[in-house]
């Protein structure tokens, strides 16, 4: 059977489902690796870069972030013109090109160069954060929460990739610090656009699903639905926590007279607790739903603020730092998967093009602010902004439980 001739549901399209998800979760291992190195050492290279006043060191984790919130809906409308497997290859280039701008950046010392490097890698990233979606294109609604877990599993391997990289080879080009780390961004790209060539994505199918359905709704009508606008503020309130505590962590390590290394080494363990859940969040979605497992996220949140606020010993750092990445995993899956039941496969490009936007724009503020608090007020001033904001999403997502009970028993 051809497979653009297959029937949503089928056993066929299970098995497509799985392998396209298994392509991105190899491809997310390496390109998704360029993250985790911009991030540690973004704001240390933009303290090395800067003067007296380093309230701008996390300016470049700023542009970085700022890239994947620019990028979204241009990356959203590339796909939708020329499919998702170019549109993913190009991504990928992206990353290269920028990872060489940063490398020519630090060459030559350049603070704002070196945050258009990292804005142009953030770009490319926006493509990576549409994996998540993309491995739900034409898949089964029972495997669709496990099919964004298994892409983000592929975050484990970046989670060691990017830290170990950083480590090996930040002196390579020795005196200029850091150069060789974002040097190593356009191998990651290479083998990137290797694994994305074997991807396999039903364009024709899914073109014929949108002339079939129902006519498309209008963008504004679908984003003023209460469970969009419930998961994009758990979803946004789960990711730009924990970059604002993210970006900070390393400064403020090595602030407290820890090594460069041990700071490399605490975004390693945070990366891998974002990621290594996957391999059961979605199964725990499939089984309980996603409103039970966004919340927890939101609980674990809380504690990582707990633990932040009792001191700044390595342990507090550390396990903070795997506290937030649980969080975030939980949180995130969960509000993706909830995003993904409020629109129509032909209104996907748009909604989860926007959807994207604001969410890394509020991420990029995030990213910038964090160091200006830390600047500020200090390191605890960061684990007390996690309070407020987890509280107000778990209110909202208990008025969207409870309008849904309503629903299906005025239905029933």
């Amino acid at each position: 059977m051809n497979v653009n001739q297959t029937v949503p549901g089928s056993d066929v399209d299970l098995a497509l489902a799985k392998r396209n998800a298994l392509i991105l979760a190899a491809s997310n291992a390496f390109l998704g690796a360029g993250a985790p190195i911009a991030v540690s050492l973004g704001g240390l290279a933009g303290d090395y870069m800067l003067g007296e006043d380093k309230s701008l060191a996390t300016a470049p984790v700023t542009g970085f972030t700022l890239g994947v919130a620019v990028g979204a809906l241009p990356a959203a409308w590339l796909m939708r013109l020329i499919g998702r497997r170019l549109g993913f290859m190009g991504g990928a280039c992206l990353n290269g090109l920028g990872g060489a701008v940063a490398t020519i950046a630090l060459f030559q010392s350049s603070f704002w160069l070196f945050a258009f490097g990292l804005l142009i890698i953030g770009m490319g990233n926006s493509f990576i954060q549409q994996y998540r979606f993309a491995a739900t294109d034409n898949a089964p609604d029972n495997f669709k929460g496990q099919a964004i877990s298994w892409v983000l599993m592929g975050g484990v391997i970046s989670a060691v990739i990017g830290p170990q990289l950083v480590i090996f080879t930040r002196d390579f080009f020795a005196p200029v610090m850091f150069a060789g780390a974002y040097a190593s961004i356009l191998g990651l790209a290479a083998i990137g656009v290797v694994i994305l060539s074997m991807l396999r994505i039903k364009e024709n199918t899914v073109l014929l699903e949108h002339r079939s359905e129902t006519p498309e709704r209008p963008l504004v009508q679908i984003l003023l639905q209460q469970k969009f606008l419930t998961a994009l503020a758990c979803g946004v309130c789960s990711y730009a926590l924990m970059s604002f505590m993210m970006t900070g962590a390393p400064l403020a390590m090595v602030g407290c007279g820890f090594s460069t290394d041990m700071a490399a080494l605490g975004i390693q363990w945070h990366v891998l607790a974002m990621f290594a859940p996957s391999f059961f969040t979605g199964k725990l979605i499939a089984r309980f739903g996603y409103a039970p497992i966004i919340a927890s996220g939101l609980v674990i949140l809380i504690a990582c603020a707990v633990v932040a606020g009792m001191g700044i010993e390595l342990w507090n750092f550390w396990g903070a730092l795997v506290l937030l990445g649980v969080g975030w995993n939980f949180g995130f899956i969960g509000a993706t998967t909830m995003v993904s039941t409020t629109y129509r496969p032909a209104e996907k490009n748009k909604v989860q093009g926007v959807h994207d936007v604001i969410l890394f724009g509020t991420v990029a503020f995030a990213s910038l602010m964090s160091g200006r608090v830390l600047n500020s007020f200090g390191w605890h001033a960061i684990s007390q902004v996690l309070w407020p904001a987890a509280l107000l999403c778990l209110l909202l997502l208990a008025l969207q439980v409870r309008s849904d009970r309503k629903n299906r028993e005025i239905a029933g």
